[in-house]
């Protein structure tokens, strides 16, 4: 069964001055238009898997729905590359709403992507759960995250997010974006009603504001990655009260914020 999240790709490889014909495995990257209530309001570039889980963890990000039964349809037109949605609260999306929010949502780490708005105001939340961490469960669950990524593996270009109770995984995305796939792990919570208080994330990709506010509206207390943070990340962090802990490779790890969630 072909994977949807990858392609073989013709390329010219080049070995010590020699080129050669050859193929490689390249990750997927496709344009999806939401429309929500007659109105677009993101162009999303991602990888064209969990849509649902995608387009509901993106809607609860911006603050459109709070829980997944306010989506009264959703409608997937891959074809199209649209996904129409109707919420059972109309008055949360007004054509200037609309408007206004309307942009492109990047793969990549550019000025694709906005940050500071009404809706981070209004969905950020501070962290006020007890989780806790010891340091051989930070580095294992790092560990299961990159041996479960197959298609980071064969491609190299997809991020990978995961919602991890202390020892293990319990769901697992990838999206060619980063923000995506944390979208993707936000929508499956909604949609399997899952609690994420007591919850950890572990992430493959750098801990930006967005990142991290993204972190704070799911519910999760500590964000493992095997990247950097930013300086914004982790003042937010501070401020919202989530553990950052970053560079987590092989048995070495910093913690930026929150320290006292990693035990010995």
């Amino acid at each position: 069964m072909e994977n949807p999240m990858i392609r073989q790709q013709k390329m010219m490889r080049f070995v010590a001055g020699q080129k050669e014909e050859a193929e490689d495995v390249v990750a997927v990257e496709t344009a999806v238009t939401l429309n929500v209530n007659g109105s677009e309001v993101a162009t999303v570039l991602c990888t064209p898997t969990d849509l649902e889980e995608l387009v509901a963890g993106f809607l609860a990000a911006e603050g459109l729905i709070r829980r997944y039964a306010d989506i009264a349809s959703l409608t997937i037109d891959d074809g199209k590359g649209f996904v129409y949605v109707k919420l059972t609260n109309g008055s949360r999306l007004t054509e200037a709403q609309a408007a206004a929010s309307k942009r492109i949502i990047g793969s990549c780490c550019g000025k694709g992507r906005q940050f500071y708005f009404q809706s981070d105001v209004n969905t950020a939340k501070t962290i006020m759960n007890g989780a806790r961490l010891t340091v051989s469960q930070c580095t294992g669950l790092m560990r299961q995250l990159q041996e479960n990524s197959a298609v980071f593996q064969q491609t190299g270009g997809i991020h990978n997010a995961a919602l991890c109770s202390g020892v293990k995984p319990i769901v697992s995305r990838s999206d060619i974006g980063r923000h995506n796939a944390l979208d993707k792990v936000y929508g499956y919570c909604l949609i399997n009603g899952i609690a994420t208080g007591d919850k950890v994330i572990a992430f493959s990709g750098r801990i930006s504001s967005e990142v991290l506010l993204k972190v704070s509206k799911l519910g999760a207390a500590i964000i493992l990655s095997k990247a950097a943070p930013t300086t914004l990340g982790i003042a937010l962090a501070e401020e919202l009260g989530i553990t950052v802990v970053g560079f987590v490779r092989g048995d070495r790890f910093n913690v930026y914020s929150r320290p006292d969630r990693i035990m010995k």
